[in-house]
């Protein structure tokens, strides 16, 4: 049996144990990854302050430019540098967190493998501005890189990840990739042939050999985009490998048997589509899946009064029925409740009657709300269950949807606690 796994029985999907996960040396890191939406930051978060109430010094990097994460540690801000959570932290746990700076990043990777000259050249060039400032796949190629320069410094034994929030989080996988195959792709080594070739040479073998080719870019381009293109591939020749090396060294870390992904969802049937296709996805890389968090999972402290009964009672008081009466006694309420000889003209407590109404209809309005309450269930559990016969290997830790947004430290404690319980309030 696997760490963080617990079994419940033949019928039921194998409960997913947070705690023992987090409590296991071994995972050193945590990727949570999944739909946008779906509550990845929180549960990101969550999760550094339960590991470092139990004595991990954890570094939690999130993605999410939102300030109420900062605002819920008690931090400022976040940026590209870790900074201590105060209040969070027990038995010499401690609590880092940071947010992706994906631009500041990028220049780091600059500054630490070229020389001062080139990198003053580089940073300066407007398709490098660019490119770092927002080409497709930057955001996660400069998340793997953060977590391979934070997993290098070795100051933190559990780094948790909140993957960024992409149209697809298979973008998560695939981004480092296809950055790193542009960086060293053909279309890069054309753009770098003339620097290469140099001097007059290299004039000559651009002005003939590239001649159709640079015409056709610079029209596309335009001339201007087109030179400093160039101008950035000559200034990067030496950098090139190093971003395929280390997005391919990432990619093996992810792989490590230190490393377990949680894919967090929400109950809804798009949400846990994308979850089982991520959930194959990472069993077709060989990656080491810990299990789902099933996040906004409603539930009822009073769930033996079905939907259908609660409707049929509402529906019996607000037309003047007998709620629950046995079969074939419905009818009017029991007049029996009137004095002995009573006349309904002379001796009705209008009073009494206008309070009866209005509580009868509080009590089907409640009834209403409880009947739509079960159906919520009902087609949660359903989904539930889709998802749970196609990965029934699965371990599954289900968290109850809150009443509202978590703003502090004590919002993100209960969120821990139930990840560790794994069941809805109410199940």
């Amino acid at each position: 049996m696997s760490e963080g796994v617990e079994t419940v029985g033949l019928d039921t999907p194998p409960r997913l144990a947070v705690d023992r996960l987090l409590d296991d040396r071994e995972t050193r890191i945590i990727v949570c990854c999944g739909a946008g939406g779906v509550g990845k930051t929180t549960t990101a978060a969550a999760l550094g302050v339960r590991a470092a109430a139990r004595g991990r010094k954890v570094v939690v990097l999130t993605i999410d430019p939102a300030r109420r994460l900062a605002q819920s540690m008690g931090i400022d801000s976040l940026d590209n540098t870790p900074r201590r959570v105060r209040e969070a932290g027990q038995d010499g746990g401690e609590l880092h967190a940071m947010m992706l700076d994906m631009k500041r990043t990028f220049d780091e990777i600059v500054e630490a493998h070229a020389d001062a000259e080139r990198a003053r050249a580089i940073l300066a060039n407007p398709f490098y501005q660019s490119l770092s400032a927002g080409f497709a796949g930057t955001q996660e190629y400069m998340a793997m890189e953060k977590l391979g320069q934070l997993r290098a410094r070795d100051d933190w034994d559990l780094i948790i990840v909140d993957t960024p929030p992409s149209r697809s989080a298979l973008d998560f996988l695939d981004a480092p990739k296809r950055l790193g195959s542009f960086l060293d792709g053909k279309f890069i080594r054309v753009l770098m042939a003339p620097a290469k070739v140099g001097g007059r040479a290299g004039m000559k073998f651009l002005n003939v050999g590239m001649s159709m080719m640079t015409g056709t870019l610079s029209k596309l381009m335009g001339a201007s985009l087109l030179k400093d293109v160039q101008t950035f591939v000559a200034a990067m020749d030496t950098m090139f490998g190093g971003f395929r090396t280390r997005a391919d060294a990432t990619f093996r870390l992810l792989q490590a048997p230190g490393t377990a992904f949680l894919v967090v969802a929400a109950p809804e049937p798009d949400a846990l589509r994308e979850a089982a296709y991520f959930v194959e996805r990472l069993a077709a890389e060989r990656m080491p899946l810990a299990g789902l968090v099933l996040n906004r999972v409603h539930g009822s402290g009073a769930d033996q009064l079905s939907a259908e009964r609660a409707l049929a009672a509402a529906e019996n008081l607000e037309d003047g029925g007998i709620v629950d009466q046995e079969s074939g006694k419905a009818g009017l309420r029991d007049m029996a409740a009137e004095p002995p000889g009573a006349d309904d003209d002379t001796h009705r407590d209008d009073t009494h009657c206008d309070d009866t109404t209005t509580v009868d209809r509080i009590t089907a309005g409640l009834l209403r709300l409880h009947a739509e309450r079960m159906q919520v269930i009902s087609r949660e559990q359903r989904t539930r269950d889709r998802f749970t016969s196609l990965h029934p290997e699965v371990a599954v830790a289900e968290v109850a949807a809150l009443p509202g947004d978590v703003h502090d430290l004590a919002g993100l404690r209960a969120i821990g606690e139930r990840l560790a319980a794994g069941v809805p309030a109410g199940a």
